[in-house]
């Protein structure tokens, strides 16, 4: 076969270039330049105000004696343990709930659904003051049959679970993805199975699970990016469950609230670059969430056979 003219490959390379050209702008503008820009002033001192100085690993090493930094890192840890697989588990049991439903399918979808699509921010209001001691009503219910409710948010040992039961009011959207994995099942495969005598627990843990898991591993790499970066809720319920929320924007005092309880990474690195204006070491503290996102989203992808069944 012989070469095409240099000329053709040429228009061929232009073509392909200027199909290809507003993605790559847009990757360049809006990714790999503010990266970049990042990276380069996590070496540096930085305050908006004056021109950057350079401090080499200055900002690195100050992360080794941060107090608030490490606190931070353990709030997001155990987010990051506990709210993924409950968000994930929870996704998957709704979705089985849904399948097996003979009528009204099409209503309760749409009801599970429908917390997925309040903002953030109003949905952490409004679970603040349902879960609020003394006044809130899911305390009054709990206390009409004989249960002491806790202080949920007002609690250091129940912030974090209140969150994660936000979380799971709002599992309308994964639970759409979840949906549509299961019905996507071969009935085939579960007739099969009822024929060999196989009970529901074996059903989901030979055929539906096995079938469904590249999604759980798409949600595990998505729950964990999502959940590193875990800001709105945790500052917007901290601040009201004070009672000294800031009005008109601004930063809270009372982020972490109570005891610095649901105090994540972000928010440290927010407070450090618009409290302090130290934003030469909150690039440095960007930096580091984007390497441990995206490690651990490779160590995700690398060991994807524990997720499939297929070799990595």
């Amino acid at each position: 076969m012989t070469a095409k003219p240099l000329g053709v490959r040429v228009r061929k390379g232009a073509t392909t270039l200027s199909f290809l050209a507003p993605a790559l702008i847009g990757i360049a503008v809006f990714f790999l330049y503010p990266l970049g820009s990042a990276v380069y002033f996590s070496f540096t001192k930085f305050d908006l105000l004056s021109v950057p100085e350079w401090v080499g690993l200055d900002n690195y090493r100050r992360m080794a004696d941060d107090p608030f930094l490490l606190q931070s890192i353990r709030n997001t840890l155990w987010m990051v343990v506990v709210f993924v697989p409950v968000r994930i588990i929870g996704a998957i049991g709704l979705s089985m709930l849904l399948t097996q439903l003979k009528r009204g399918a099409g209503f309760f979808r749409t009801l599970f659904y429908l917390p997925a699509l309040v903002p953030p921010v109003a949905a952490t209001i409004a679970f603040v003051y349902l879960l609020k001691p003394g006044t809130g009503p899911v305390n009054h219910f709990l206390e009409m049959i004989g249960i002491e409710g806790p202080l949920w948010f007002n609690s250091p040992a129940w912030a974090k679970p209140s969150l994660v039961l936000l979380g799971l009011w709002a599992i309308g959207d994964l639970m759409v993805i979840f949906l549509a994995a299961v019905l996507g099942v071969p009935a085939s495969l579960y007739e099969a199975a009822e024929l060999d005598g196989a009970n529901a627990w074996q059903r989901f843990r030979s055929i539906t699970l096995p079938t469904i898991q590249p999604v759980v591993l798409f949600a595990a790499v998505t729950g964990v990016i999502y959940t590193l970066q875990y800001f709105d809720q945790a500052a917007v319920a901290g601040s009201i469950a004070s009672g000294n929320a800031t009005v008109g924007g601004g930063i809270s005092s009372n982020f972490g609230f109570p005891e610095g309880s649901t105090f994540t990474y972000p928010l440290w690195l927010y407070t450090v670059g618009f409290r302090y204006s130290a934003l030469g070491y909150a690039n440095a503290l960007a930096i580091g969430l984007f390497v441990v996102a995206l490690g651990v989203t490779l160590i995700l992808l690398r060991r994807a056979k524990a997720f499939t069944g297929e070799e990595s």
